[in-house]
C-alpha cells in the first residue's frame, strides 16, 4: 500500500506561533526565543502561507489569536 507523505512546517514556525500566541506579542515572543521580532514574524508569516489560512487578527501596533482559529489553542492561550 503506498504511503502518504505530507510536506509539514518546520517545527520553528509552530514554536514563534506558540509564544507570540501565549504572549501576545511577537517582541516578547522574539525575547523568549532570542531571535529577532522580525525573524517571529516571519515564521509566522510561513506558517499562515503554509496552512492557507491567517492565524491572528491584526490590528494597528496589536494583534489577537484569530477568534474563528482560537479552539485549537489551548485553552489557557485563550484565557479560559
Amino acid at each position: 500500500m503506498p504511503s502518504k507523505r505530507y510536506r509539514l512546517p518546520q517545527v520553528a514556525f509552530f514554536q514563534g506561533f506558540e509564544a507570540a500566541a501565549r504572549n501576545l506579542s511577537f517582541t516578547k515572543a522574539a525575547d523568549e526565543l532570542f531571535l529577532t521580532q522580525s525573524a517571529v514574524s516571519r515564521q509566522i508569516k510561513a506558517l499562515e502561507d503554509h496552512l492557507g489560512l491567517a492565524l491572528f487578527e491584526r490590528r494597528p501596533r496589536s494583534f489577537f489569536p484569530d477568534r474563528c482559529r482560537a479552539g485549537a489553542l489551548p485553552c489557557h492561550y485563550r484565557g479560559a
